[in-house]
């Protein structure tokens, strides 16, 4: 979500010490802890992709999961870093079994890349025990590598690098064809997938708590809507990627909209497009498996409910087919919520929009169909209200919710045996 996440640092330093930790999400463009846990550590195996199905250990694999893009950062302070134990205890209990998380803080308070090729090793220990403690639940991980927003650095600030050291950089779209931006990418790719995690003794690229590899959090150009610029850019990266690491999956990090490559698509798209292909991109031979985010309260917030509600139902089937009979790839819906601060909202509501949800990802698992799983926007443990954006779910306050979510845990799960 393209949200603004960073408060002014003073403000998050305060507010972490009062233990109201976290940056504020603010939609625009858009505990108790449990002792013990309920998994195991993950070992061994590498999930992988065969045809339109996600394969472990030679069964299909199916995926119930949830957003918790402020890991690495709640683990960097000693003071917060047991809500990262506590998430991922909480998430086993439930039958959780993925996680998508960033990999990347550039610039700023706390950044992972402080400048170009230069991290700090506290913040890259923080991400390490994220991977630990997600391994150590049995909860895999999406890690992605950079943001299309300007919330933790994004890029943004990897032009803003260039541009102070004196390259002929025009705006923040140059993120994707300006070569020493891209190259820039290129060695943060290399520098975490290459990273050697000191509590497990893993490098990040042979630990099969890794589930997928996200070349970027929701990628959108305003430069050029012909696609051509993100799809070169995807095309060279996955390749990258690939060349560094060939055991784990790769994804895009895409929202869904439909671009040029088919053009009668475009009539899912909720009115505009913004210069990424749905098809194109995901045809990328080194991309394993297609995502969508799903958010008609911000893309088409002048409908009513009901026509919010007919958006949702077509924009997840085409998405589903398309993955069956064009990509030939599974596809997981990344990123998913209902914000409790839209006039309306009841958990009621909320309740039933993801087991609406859950319905059509079973109903397609269930049938042999591409939609492998749904990952929900977003998880969080008590007492980290500062991370608080209208679309948290915290089982503790809302139990129903809970619920909702362990039933589609145990239904997948019953798919596998």
């Amino acid at each position: 979500m393209g949200f603004l996440q960073n408060l002014v640092l003073m403000v998050l330093m305060v507010s972490l010490v009062f233990g109201q930790y976290g940056d504020c999400r603010h939609i625009g463009h858009h505990h108790h802890s449990h002792k013990g846990g309920g998994g195991r550590r993950l070992r061994g195996s590498f999930v992988q992709r065969n045809g339109t199905h996600f394969i472990l250990n030679g069964k299909p694999h199916y995926l119930n999961g949830f957003n918790a893009y402020w890991s690495m950062s709640i683990a960097s302070y000693p003071y917060t870093s047991s809500k990262v134990t506590t998430t991922f205890q909480e998430a086993s209990l439930h039958g959780l079994n993925v996680a998508r998380t960033w990999a990347f803080n550039d610039g700023g308070d706390k950044a992972l890349q402080i400048s170009p090729g230069s991290y700090d090793e506290d913040v890259f220990k923080a991400l390490d025990f994220v991977i630990s403690e997600a391994g150590k639940y049995g909860v895999r991980l999406i890690l992605s590598l950079v943001n299309n927003w300007n919330d933790y650095g994004g890029k943004n600030k990897y032009v803003q690098w260039a541009r102070e050291r004196g390259e002929n950089v025009n705006n923040d779209d140059d993120f994707f064809t300006h070569p020493v931006v891209k190259q820039y990418y290129k060695n943060h790719v290399k520098a975490v997938l290459t990273r050697n995690n000191t509590i497990t003794g893993l490098a990040y690229k042979d630990d099969p708590t890794v589930f997928a590899w996200e070349l970027m959090n929701e990628p959108r150009s305003q430069s050029d809507y012909s696609g051509k610029s993100i799809q070169d850019w995807v095309s060279e990266m996955a390749v990258y990627v690939k060349s560094i690491d060939s055991n784990h999956l790769l994804e895009v990090g895409l929202e869904g909209f439909y671009g040029e490559s088919m053009p009668e698509k475009k009539q899912f798209n909720p009115g505009y497009q913004v210069g990424t292909d749905f098809i194109s991109n995901n045809l990328v031979p080194e991309i394993d498996f297609a995502t969508i985010h799903i958010y008609p309260e911000q893309w088409v917030s002048g409908s009513d409910e009901a026509a919010q509600e007919e958006f949702v139902n077509k924009w997840v089937q085409a998405h589903t087919q398309d993955s069956n009979d064009v990509l030939g790839k599974p596809i997981l819906l990344t990123e998913f919520g209902k914000s409790s601060r839209l006039s309306g909202y009841s958990v009621d509501i909320r309740n039933s929009y993801f087991g609406k949800l859950y319905n059509f990802i079973y109903s397609s698992a269930s049938s042999g169909g591409p939609c492998a799983g749904g990952l929900f926007w977003q998880f969080m443990a008590q007492g980290m209200d500062g991370y608080r954006d209208g679309y948290e779910v915290i089982f503790e306050e809302s139990p129903s919710t809970a619920s909702v979510i362990t039933q589609q845990s145990r239904r997948l799960s019953a798919l596998k045996k």
